[in-house]
C-alpha cells in the first residue's frame, strides 16, 4: 500500500512513517492542506491519513472538496478532539475512520487495513477473485489452492489490477505504483512484467485495453 499522510506535528508524522514503513507500507507525508491537494493524483494512494486542524485550514474543507470532486480515496481523520460532533461531521463530510490523539499505532494500522479492504470490497486480508487468492499483507498469491511463485513486482501488478476487478489501470498508475517513492517505471518493463504474470496466472485474467490500460477478468 501506499499512504499519504496530512499532519503538521514533527512527531506524530515521524512516528507514522515508520510504522507503517515496518508493515511495509510506502508513505509521503506533507504538513499543509495545500501541499496534500497538490501532490494528489487519482490512483496515487491506498489510504489518506488526515489531521482535523492543520496550519493553512481544516481538513475537513479539504475532504469535503474532494468528496465533491469524486475522488473516492479512503481517508482516516486523525484529531485530538473527541468531541461527538466533530466525529460526526468528519464521517459525514466522507470520511471512513476517525483516530483520536494519543492512539496506539497498532490501532492506525489495523484501520488502515480495514477501510483499504473495503475499498477493494474485500471483507477479509484473504482476496477472493474466482480460482484466484491474494494476501496482499504477506504478499501471498494462490491460483486453485497452489501457491504462485510471483516476483515482486509481478505480486505488486497483480494486486493493482485486483483491487477492484473490471477496472481499466493505465499503463502510467503502473508505473507509479510499481516505484512510489522512486522514477516511475517505464512502459517496456511493464510489458515484461505483465507478461511473466499471465504466463503464471493465465494470460486471460488480464485483458489489455488498446490505449487505455489493463483490466483484470474474473
Amino acid at each position: 500500500m501506499h499512504l499519504l499522510i496530512v499532519e503538521d506535528d514533527l512527531d506524530l508524522g515521524r512516528a507514522l512513517q515508520a510504522a507503517l514503513k515496518a508493515e511495509a507500507v510506502t508513505t509521503e507525508w506533507v504538513r499543509q492542506l495545500a501541499d496534500a491537494d497538490a501532490l494528489f493524483e487519482p490512483d496515487r494512494f491506498d489510504c489518506v491519513l488526515l489531521d482535523l486542524g492543520l496550519p493553512d485550514g481544516s481538513g475537513l474543507a479539504l475532504l469535503r472538496a474532494w468528496r465533491a470532486r469524486q475522488i473516492d480515496v479512503p481517508v482516516i481523520m486523525i484529531t485530538a478532539s473527541a468531541d461527538l460532533n466533530d466525529k460526526l461531521a468528519g464521517l459525514d463530510d466522507g470520511a471512513d475512520d476517525y483516530l483520536c490523539k494519543p492512539f496506539a499505532v497498532s490501532e492506525m494500522v489495523s484501520r488502515v487495513r480495514a477501510v483499504c479492504r473495503r475499498s477493494a470490497r474485500q471483507a477479509s486480508e484473504v482476496w477472493s477473485l474466482g480460482a484466484l487468492s491474494l494476501k496482499p499483507r504477506v504478499h501471498l498469491a494462490w491460483l486453485d489452492g497452489l501457491e504462485l511463485d510471483l516476483s515482486p513486482r509481478e505480486f505488486r501488478l497483480l494486486v493493482e489490477l485486483a483491487r477492484d476487478p473490471g477496472r481499466i489501470v493505465s499503463k502510467t498508475v503502473l508505473g507509479q505504483r510499481l516505484e512510489p517513492l522512486g522514477d516511475i517505471v517505464d512502459g517496456a518493463t511493464i510489458e515484461v512484467h505483465l507478461s511473466n504474470l499471465r504466463r503464471k496466472i493465465g494470460a486471460e485474467r488480464i485483458r489489455t485495453v488498446r490505449g487505455v490500460g489493463y483490466q483484470y477478468v474474473v
